[in-house]
């Protein structure tokens, strides 16, 4: 069977935890060659952090 490719299922796909959040981030093609540095699951926690380190509410 050409084409059935197991990386495709997106259940084998690697997570991890939003460091701010909690919430799953799955694995992205786009992301594969900064997977490691990945740490927010949106833009809103990617703020938040970042807000919550400089003291402002």
């Amino acid at each position: 069977m050409s084409g059935s490719n197991s990386n495709h299922n997106p259940h084998n796909l690697p997570t991890k935890p939003c460091v701010e959040c909690g919430r799953a981030i799955t694995w992205r093609k786009k992301w594969q060659r900064d997977w490691d540095s990945v740490k927010f699951c949106s833009e809103a926690c990617r703020k938040r952090s970042k807000s919550r380190e400089t003291g402002r509410k």
